[in-house]
């Protein structure tokens, strides 16, 4: 399956690292992926259940919680409420840059994790639990003996599926905030829950309490002597098989040849970029080798408004050229420049405005780009670095004569 790396930030500003699962033919819906307590996004059972309900059409965003796998931040900081926002955070990724998630699936603590924030997220319409726990406080049982050490001494150092972690009193606080059962009563999303009666970790009466909580819409489903992982293949596949038969009937999961369709990215080339139709009104899908985003117009010009219009993509080019342009040269001059902030306005104006226009009876274009300096830096520093912007390519490329070819490509 196509898998695209993604990047975001956690309300801390740190780095959390991700994996997208794309299908190989049409995009039938995204979903959002959050595994179990102290596992990472390429965990054998997350793989395999991403990858597989990539097969089905449903694009599946996994990534590594703060603090683990790639993702950067310090565990021992983290807890039940953070993961929440890792959750919330990853959301607005998809939505920003692709389509917002309609399923939330959640394995172990991240089942319990994905039926605290479902309410938060109005897109999302569906959400299944793996081997969850009814609420967060049913971790502190994984945590035995050292619950005591960790309140006496407020951290110490706990073995969790052979791995070594520093645990926080805090992190049991938190978990005990989140000991009721009122969210799932509240949760007005449909519901489905995977769980094996075999379970060592998660005990099966877990999902006896999640089902009888919930409300209707609402499935249980056995895994009959899967275990709580999930180790084995055809376990987790049979559970994304399922999982895709079950969320079709409750997404809007349109049919090939109906409405907006989103399809495979293409193998782009390095340096070029592909723009292809998601609708039959302005939102566009563009690709890079590495990347995708949307870009879109104003409700009101006719678009969904779905990403940025194809000017303020003009903009952003020499905006951000602007400052890594900049940034290069103080770092390589050893300059004390903190911080860049690089503002772009673009408009029409009459020619008989710009004096040094040769024709005077027509409009041209005109970009304002004001730059804010941060930093210890005294008037020639700031001067030459005013000059510099001038250089950097993008800015020159606009400046010079542009040829553009266009040709019919079959």
């Amino acid at each position: 399956m196509p898998r695209i790396k993604a990047t975001f930030n956690n309300p801390q500003g740190e780095s959390l690292s991700g994996l997208l699962e794309i299908p190989e033919g049409v995009v039938r819906s995204y979903a959002l992926f959050a595994h179990c307590f102290t596992c990472t996004k390429d965990y054998t059972a997350t793989s395999h259940i991403t990858r597989a309900l990539a097969k089905q059409g449903i694009a599946v965003l996994r990534f590594d919680f703060t603090g683990l796998g790639n993702s950067d931040g310090d565990f021992s900081n983290t807890n039940f409420s953070s993961n929440i926002q890792d959750l919330i955070c990853a959301a607005e990724f998809l939505e920003t840059h692709y389509a917002a998630p309609t399923l939330l699936i959640g394995h172990s603590l991240g089942g319990a994790a994905v039926l605290a924030v479902a309410q938060h997220l109005s897109a999302v319409k569906a959400v299944a639990t793996i081997g969850a726990p009814a609420t967060a406080g049913h971790v502190q049982k994984l945590l035995g003996s050292s619950r005591g050490a960790i309140r006496d001494k407020n951290n110490t150092c706990v073995e969790l599926a052979g791995r070594k972690f520093t645990i926080k009193r805090q992190l049991i606080d938190d978990l005990e905030r989140y000991n009721s059962l009122d969210h799932i009563k509240a949760l007005k999303k449909a519901l489905i829950i995977f769980h094996s009666p075999i379970d060592s970790i998660v005990s099966i009466d877990e999902a006896a309490r999640i089902y009888t909580a919930a409300r209707h819409p609402k499935s249980f489903v056995s895994l009959d002597n899967a275990d709580h992982l999930l180790s084995r293949r055809e376990d987790a596949e049979y559970v994304a098989n399922v999982l895709s038969a079950w969320a079709g009937r409750y997404l809007d999961i349109p049919a090939v040849g109906e409405g907006e369709q989103l399809r495979t990215p293409p193998v782009v080339k390095a340096g070029s970029v592909v723009v292809r139709e998601q609708n039959k009104l302005f939102t566009r899908e563009v690709f890079t080798e590495n990347h995708q985003f949307l870009s879109d117009e104003p409700v009101a010009m006719g678009g969904n408004d779905r990403g940025v219009n194809p000017y303020e993509l003009l903009l952003a080019a020499l905006g951000c050229c602007t400052s890594m342009t900049l940034r290069r040269y103080a770092n390589h001059k050893k300059i004390q420049l903190q911080d860049i902030e690089v503002e772009l306005m673009h408009d029409r104006v009459h020619a008989d405005d710009c004096g040094s226009c040769e024709e005077q009876d027509q409009l041209i274009d005109k970009i304002t780009r004001s730059i804010t300096l941060t930093g210890d830096l005294d008037e020639k520093q700031r001067a030459r670095l005013i000059e510099i912007a001038k250089l950097c390519p993008v800015h020159k490329t606009l400046v010079n004569q542009i040829q553009i070819e266009t040709r019919e490509s079959r």
